[in-house]
């Protein structure tokens, strides 16, 4: 019992993280309907742009800072001066870019940064009074810090004009327009957001899994499958779908199929939900006249 609860919770400290990366897919999906396949390399990128200023010698939080607001400028010039331009293109045009994306991340992340393995460093603690046995410092703190980060994206969203401006540009342009909105920068914004939620889930990561160009190759497929169970045009679901994949990799690893085969968990969950319900646990079916 001790053992499985190990795992339970272990396996939460990773849905936190994959449930980051599946918010940015998510929130990328909601305003572009495409899957954004270069968000881990982009959150690779900033996570490297984190080490080089901590390396620098930042403080820890204020690299921290920094990073997030650099990724959020990122991902707005990304949308601007890359996206826009093909945003009314077809849909194998839209693929195409984000697979260049990809690979020009990962290649500029080699180029810049070597493709050594990098120890990226943990600002928390090993020992403290909330540390057991169950999870160390670094999984509990990543977790709070990841929850944070999505609940204040969630606030912003629901609460303030611009976010609640940016949700009706992503549901509906056209009336969006109408009313005065700028759809266009809206959906920079939130390019802008995705990125930067996307950088919170590189640098809770890197600590665990070392830093190098492909970090985040394995971490994209399990956002991919949290954000596809939640519901693709689900925020919410996506976290909920993050949590459920981190548990269920863990459990499947321990007990079932092994560690070495758990990201096959990733993609046989992909396979499922798009075979059996392709909608997700709490995503919308949308019927349209042809």
């Amino acid at each position: 019992m001790e053992a499985f609860l190990l795992q339970v919770l272990s396996g939460v400290t990773n849905g936190g993280i994959y449930a980051a990366v599946g918010l940015a897919l998510v929130m990328i999906y909601q305003s572009t309907h495409h899957i954004n396949f270069a968000q881990g390399e982009m959150a690779t990128f900033a996570t490297y742009i984190a080490w080089a200023l901590i390396q620098l010698g930042l403080p820890y939080w204020i690299a921290f800072a920094a990073t997030l607001v650099i990724a959020f400028a990122g991902g707005i010039a990304i949308q601007r001066l890359i996206l826009r331009p093909v945003e009314k293109a077809p849909v194998l045009t839209n693929v195409i870019v984000f697979i260049g994306l990809l690979v020009i991340f990962n290649a500029v992340s080699g180029m810049l940064f070597d493709h050594t393995i990098k120890v990226f460093p943990s600002p928390f603690p090993k020992e403290g009074m909330l540390i057991s046995k169950y999870f160390s410092g670094h999984q509990l703190g990543s977790t709070l810090v990841t929850l944070a980060v999505l609940l204040c994206i969630f606030s912003f969203l629901r609460f303030t004009p611009i976010g609640l401006a940016m949700r009706a540009a992503a549901l509906n342009p056209d009336s969006a327009r109408l009313v005065g909105i700028k759809v266009s920068w809206m959906l920079a914004i939130g390019w802008g957001f995705a990125a930067a939620v996307g950088a919170v889930a590189g640098m809770m990561v890197a600590p665990i899994v070392f830093l190098d160009p492909n970090m985040m190759s394995g971490i994209l497929l399990y956002g991919f499958a949290a954000a596809l169970l939640g519901g693709i045009d689900n925020p919410w679901g996506a976290v909920v779908g993050g949590l459920i994949v981190g548990v269920l990799e863990n459990l499947l690893g321990a007990y079932v199929i092994g560690t070495e085969l758990k990201l096959t968990v990733a993609l046989v969950l992909i396979v499922a939900i798009l075979t059996i319900k392709p909608d997700g646990l709490f995503g919308k079916t949308v019927v349209t006249r042809v």
